[in-house]
């Protein structure tokens, strides 16, 4: 392959690995995997030297060099992106920009500056402070989550002293996991006077908002920010947990325009460059209202098989082509769906799992949906309570990726395939499926 692309893949597994050689164009790439998923994915902590030096390591050793580097993981991947990036002069944004996008409370603080109108109140909060629940930073109910996590993995809503109480009570047992390679990081960018207000340790409390859920993904070239889809987010009756997302969006056109506005103003200002991006918003339907959630420096890898369903290849193709330097031309509307979803049947109290799909129900499955894709998140004899980075109200299963010629056709479709999977459990419990 003397004539293609060497694209470095932090954290590649096999299914992105498949999901990368179906992008358009995939015959002028070769796909190295960078630093081990079972590593960068999940882990009982985050090295974050230790992942520098091997990921410079396995770089040195690619024949012809390498072209770009990308990640479709959350943090700490984001945030070692751009310092490998930048030790081989290729393209990405810089540390600051992404460490201000990591950090909920910068976010917050930099949205501010240009969006204020867009933002719930929020507030930090130092969990290691036992003034705190006698004196909350806002008025009840409000989130109270750390400024640096991803998944919802400590969040918790706070209606009173007694949650508030044991909000940071859990907060303060789990919150080194992400605050300690965060803080590590910080130490390699230069952040001027908001040092001082980025410490990993700290928490953000914010009001609460609702509506309706979508995220915005888009890409900044050359400093140009632009946006190419909108995917629906779905959560649950509590609020908090992921039900799915669903592509296309079927939001009003000038409500879908204004957040893609809004988007590209909040990138230019956090100072982007070179980088895939998505954007999570609220619409109070009622209110007419826009809230902005969460700003990731990355595609969402949640939507890589909704993209391939309906327009025929991952929006991965997108962050080679950003990685490379050149402007993205994706194409629209070339798969066999016209609507695909990801939905994540999970389960609202612990309980030991006592089936879990087989190989059979798996093969069943796909004789009845062939374009389904299902991966497990646990299996027989486990106790959901052991399931790593979940939100603080609910147990994830399992991903469940379905295409179809109408959201209704998408609902039917995954209460089938959750009877084909039949996961059984040591006792009733309530879930999102049945």
């Amino acid at each position: 392959m003397s004539d293609g692309k060497n694209i470095a893949v932090i954290g590649l597994d096999d299914f992105h690995r498949q999901l990368l050689e179906d992008v358009r164009g995939a015959d002028n790439y070769c796909f190295h995997g960078l630093i081990p998923y079972h590593h960068i994915v999940n882990p009982d902590r985050y090295p974050i030297e230790e992942f520098l030096h091997s990921a410079q390591r396995e770089l040195s050793e690619i024949e012809g060099g390498v072209d770009a580097i990308i990640g479709h993981w959350d943090f700490p991947t984001t945030s070692l992106l751009p310092l490998l990036q930048a030790q081989l002069g290729l393209n990405g944004p810089s540390l600051e920009s992404v460490l201000l996008c990591e950090n909920k409370y910068a976010t917050r603080l930099v949205g501010e500056e240009i969006i204020p109108e867009l933002l719930p109140p929020f507030a930090l909060v130092d969990p290691r402070d036992d003034a705190v629940a006698d004196d909350p930073p806002l008025p009840y109910p409000f989130w109270l989550k750390p400024v640096v996590a991803f998944s919802s993995t400590l969040g918790f809503r706070v209606d009173g002293r007694e949650d508030l109480k044991h909000a940071l009570q859990q907060i303060r047992a789990g919150i080194d996991k992400f605050a300690a390679p965060f803080n590590t990081l910080m130490q390699r960018a230069h952040l001027g006077q908001r040092r001082a207000l980025l410490n990993g340790k700290f928490c953000i409390a914010e009001g609460i908002i609702s509506g309706r859920g979508t995220t915005v993904e888009g890409y900044v070239l050359d400093g140009e920010p632009q946006t190419y889809a909108i995917i629906d987010s779905l959560r649950g009756p509590n609020q908090v947990s992921f039900v799915g997302y669903h592509y296309p969006s079927d939001l009003p056109e000038e409500v879908g325009q204004r957040m893609e506005e809004a988007s590209c103003r909040i990138v230019r200002h956090l100072g982007l460059r070179h980088t895939p991006f998505n954007i999570e918003f609220l619409w109070d339907e009622e209110l007419d209202k826009l809230r902005i959630l969460e700003i990731n420096p990355r595609i969402s890898k949640s939507h890589s098989p909704l993209f391939a369903l309906v327009d025929g290849a991952s929006h991965h193709e997108v962050a080679i082509d950003v990685a490379l330097g050149r402007e993205p031309r994706f194409r629209r509307g070339a798969g066999r769906w016209r609507y695909a979803a990801k939905f994540m049947p999970r389960v609202y109290a612990p309980a030991r799992v006592t089936r879990a799909p087989t190989d059979d129900d798996l093969a069943r499955l796909r004789q009845r949906f062939p374009d389904a894709l299902f991966f497990s998140h646990v299996h027989e004899g486990m106790e959901l309570s052991d399931l790593p980075n979940q939100d603080s109200y609910s147990f994830e299963l399992g991903d469940l990726f379905l295409g179809g010629n109408s959201r209704e056709e998408l609902t039917r479709h995954f209460h089938e395939a959750m009877q084909i999977l039949g996961f059984r459990f040591s006792q009733r419990v309530a879930t999102n499926y049945e």
